[in-house]
């Protein structure tokens, strides 16, 4: 949908998608975008620059919120700023063509309400990301067998930052922008995960995770790229049955190519074990099993289980600069059955709405995924994953932030609800009093993401 030329994009509402055959939808074949749109019609990373029609949602200037040099990595912003309006069950219907059919299942089901805030455009990036997203037009190239095993040839951004007209080719490139969205190069932080069940808030797990992009190395380049987006170690810190358990996952650009990879040091074993098991739909044990591994984020993983298909681009009210979260603990932010609609900030922006619809002879327990993906930062921001029946059985809301100290505009973390059994799991950050300490963005060794070395490393 979104044409090469662009211009024609701004304040569009949804558009449909033609049906393309088969062989079409799994070709690895398009035809690469002019790059100079990135310096005129659209952000570096892609989006329109132009504001709405009616101005509510602002041009892209490149602005940030400033902070004095040493601020820590967690900030408050627009703290000053008034809700516009709230919406809830009793007025929706105003706003239906705003809200996903996962929110508004929340206010008719569960009393759920959004405020929403005035619109900022915060999404920027270094620039030698912005220079790595014009090569990228030219240089991406999906996996042979089609784009929903992966890619190549892209680096150092989002790998198609202008996606093709053809929807078909266009769903699985937004999907891969997703997957490599900018969220900063390395970082350490506390990383915990509740699951909220008959209105109990239990602390499913706690740790200190390290996380590192390979694929955003500021000195790296495709001929050095080592073909693993991201690489995530977990030191586990709670609960008590976990205290001690190492995880460490390496995700591939292309599972043609390399495989993603989980490797697990239980406790008291002293011995690394990879887990293939852990990819798809099976259960998260460190959700108590509540919610499966591709849905980490909306989705999470690689995403060659599913056709995906570009339904349009419209506007939508989804959570954005949610810093407010950063400084709540779990008794403030999760309720019985949603978290607090008080610290969650609502802004209208562009999306890429997005379908991915399981690949014949493939099997998931979510047969169809719906995707709300953000066209600023990339990000899903929302979506609704549906059972082999129809059934919404998950609503996912992702909560994004500004961080100046990166800078991104990346996510606090993600909500995901189960409507059909009425219970909900949080994982990102949050006050945990006697577990959390700040983020650090400081650099990370390679050795930290070594499997060789986690039984050494392992305490007992």
């Amino acid at each position: 949908m979104k044409r090469r030329e662009l211009g024609a994009l701004a304040g569009s509402g949804l558009l449909a998608a033609a049906a393309i055959p088969e062989a079409r939808a799994q070709s690895a074949d398009f035809t690469p975008a002019d790059p100079n749109l990135l310096t005129t019609t659209l952000t570096p990373l892609g989006g329109e620059r132009a504001g709405n029609a009616d101005g509510s949602i602002p041009a892209w200037t490149g602005g940030m919120p400033q902070t004095p040099p040493g601020s820590p990595i967690a900030i408050r912003v627009f703290e000053d700023e008034q809700p516009l309006f709230k919406v809830d069950a009793s007025n929706m219907d105003q706003h239906a063509d705003l809200l996903s059919p996962g929110v508004k299942l929340m206010m008719t089901q569960y009393g759920f309400s959004i405020s929403v805030y005035p619109t900022h455009r915060t999404a920027i990036a270094p620039p030698y990301v912005y220079d790595n997203a014009a090569k990228n037009v030219t240089r991406a190239k999906f996996s042979p067998n089609g784009g929903r095993f992966g890619f190549t040839g892209a680096y150092g951004a989002p790998p198609f930052p202008i996606p093709d007209k053809d929807p078909d080719i266009a769903g699985a490139q937004i999907i891969w922008n997703h997957l490599t969205a900018w969220t900063g190069f390395c970082f350490t932080t506390f990383s915990p995960g509740f699951v909220i069940t008959d209105g109990q808030v239990v602390l499913s797990e706690g740790n200190r995770a390290y996380f590192k992009q390979p694929y955003y190395d500021p000195d790296g380049s495709p001929e050095t790229f080592d073909g693993y987006l991201s690489k995530t170690q977990l030191t586990f810190t709670a609960p008590a049955n976990f205290n001690g358990q190492q995880a460490l996952t390496w995700h591939t650009a292309n599972i043609e190519l390399n495989p993603d990879i989980t490797w697990t040091l239980l406790n008291g074993q002293g011995r690394v074990r990879k887990a293939p098991d852990e990819q798809y739909d099976s259960p998260n044990a460190y959700f108590n099993g509540s919610s499966n591994q591709d849905e980490s984020g909306g989705f999470y993983g690689n995403p060659h289980q599913y056709d995906w298909k570009l339904i349009g681009k419209k506007e939508l009210y989804i959570p954005y600069h949610c810093n407010k979260i950063l400084f709540a603990t779990a008794e403030e932010f999760l309720l019985p059955k949603f978290p607090n609609p008080d610290l969650i900030r609502w802004e209208k922006h562009r999306v890429w709405e997005i379908e991915a619809t399981l690949h014949p002879g493939i099997r998931n327990v979510l047969a169809r995924r719906h995707f709300y993906v953000d066209e600023d930062t990339w990000f899903i921001s929302q979506g609704e994953g549906y059972d082999g029946g129809g059934n919404m059985a998950s609503i996912y809301l992702q909560m994004l932030r500004a961080t100046p100290a990166i800078p991104a505009t990346n996510s606090i973390g993600f909500v995901n609800i189960h409507p059909q059994s009425n219970n909900y799991l949080y994982a990102g950050l949050l006050q945990v009093p006697g577990l959390s300490f700040p983020e650090t963005i400081t650099p990370i060794a390679d050795s930290q993401f070594d499997p060789q070395l986690m039984a050494a490393n392992a305490s007992f």
